[in-house]
């Protein structure tokens, strides 16, 4: 059987679409209406820089530009529509995916019992109940209200007290929740305190994790290889969905497409017959520049967002200020279905600063499209807390 045929701008656009990011978006963006965002995504990526917004709520705004971020916070902590856990990274997920949950819990539990008494300081496994004991008697805690005679590290982000590795480790294995954040510091209580009973109570076995897992990434992506499945919600193993691939095809549920990369070159990727038939219905993108973060749902697989968009994009926190090619913390910019460019922008005392934007290979940056740049970094001056915006000198890149 011939495989259908998939070419670049219709899978950009499909893509584009299931991630909220084709259409203008509009909407509350909070409440319900978060909620159903925040369920079209799947999840948001939580990250702590905030040079102009922190990540998860720069994801958010480009999707609903009336979102402020207290919205997020009061799913998670007052509405309990939402969890904190992770999925590749730290991140906020729906709530009705929790019992879903439950098998990343206990791999990633296997995983720190085996991995974590090489790798954190000594003296956690022993905290565990002690921990788990003063937030049973005493509610809500933080990692600066547990360890009080312990040494604080001093040399990373992993070099943590051992109370402090010992609430990390039950969270991570699900016997804690997340309750609320204060400023950016999270406060952990029992689970049964935190997470709905009707979601608490709810067993799945493996299979059926597993195939909720595939079967979401796939609609979420539209598109995807086996290995791309797997890492959406980072639940299911390599192995395991291969397996499922080999078993969803065999079904008919699933079936093989070649998509057309931006090199020309084809990727050979699972769908669905449905998705498929829902592509002619898309519309033409919305002309909105949008400002991304590098943490953006659409573009946190490099490598798939390099192949699709010919985008290649890295954050260069960690590199030597002297190597970085373009900054600390530089925002993709979006127009239609193109990536055109990435901006180097940060607060600076009530300003929105501008130091440099430098154009994709083939972008002409005409007055339009300019326009539409500053018209997005004006609406993105509320979120960040500035009241006007200042261009640098020479900040456009040509």
């Amino acid at each position: 059987m011939t495989r259908a045929l998939l070419d670049n701008q219709r899978a950009r656009r499909l893509f584009l679409d299931r991630h909220l990011l084709l259409r203008p978006g509009s909407g509350a963006g909070r409440a319900d209406d978060l909620d159903a965002v925040l369920h079209g995504l799947g999840f948001v990526q939580v990250d702590s820089v905030n040079t102009l917004a922190r990540a998860h709520d720069l994801i958010l705004w480009s999707r609903r530009g009336r979102y402020r971020p207290e919205a997020l916070e009061r799913l998670v902590s007052h509405r309990r529509t939402a969890f904190e856990h992770w999925t590749h990274d730290a991140a906020v997920i729906p709530m009705p995916f929790y019992p879903m949950w439950r098998l990343k819990f206990a791999r990633d539990e296997a995983r720190m019992r085996a991995r974590w008494p090489a790798a954190r300081r000594d003296g956690w496994e022993a905290e565990i109940d002690t921990v788990l004991r003063h937030i049973a008697d005493n509610g809500p805690a933080c990692s600066n209200d547990l360890g009080g005679d312990e040494k604080k590290g001093s040399s990373g982000w992993w070099d943590w007290h051992p109370s402090k590795t010992a609430l990390e480790f039950l969270w991570r294995s699900g016997q804690l929740a997340i309750c609320h954040r204060r400023g950016f510091r999270k406060f952990y209580d029992m689970t049964e305190r935190v997470i709905p009973a009707v979601h608490l109570t709810r067993q799945h076995d493996d299979d059926e994790i597993i195939d909720w897992a595939m079967s979401e990434a796939l609609l979420r992506l539209g598109f995807g290889t086996s290995g791309e499945l797997a890492a959406f919600f980072d639940i299911v193993t390599r192995d395991e969905a291969r397996a499922w691939c080999a078993r969803a095809r065999s079904a008919g549920r699933i079936i093989e497409a070649d998509v057309e990369m931006a090199d020309g070159s084809r990727r050979r990727s699972f769908t669905t017959e449905e998705v498929l038939d829902s592509i002619p219905a898309l519309p033409e993108p919305s002309s909105r520049v949008r400002l991304l973060s590098p943490f953006d749902p659409a573009l946190r697989d490099r490598a798939r967002a390099e192949r699709l968009f010919g985008f290649h994009f890295r954050i260069e926190i960690f590199v030597p200020e002297v190597r970085r090619k373009y900054g600390y913390y530089v925002f993709p910019v979006l127009q239609g279905d193109r990536v055109i460019g990435r901006l180097d922008a940060r607060r600076s005392g009530n300003c929105l600063v501008v130091s440099a934007f430098w154009p994709e290979s083939g972008v002409r940056m005409g007055k339009g499209r300019i326009s539409g740049l500053i018209a997005e970094l004006e609406r993105i001056t509320t979120l960040a807390g500035v009241e006007g915006v200042e261009f640098s000198s020479g900040w456009l890149q040509e």
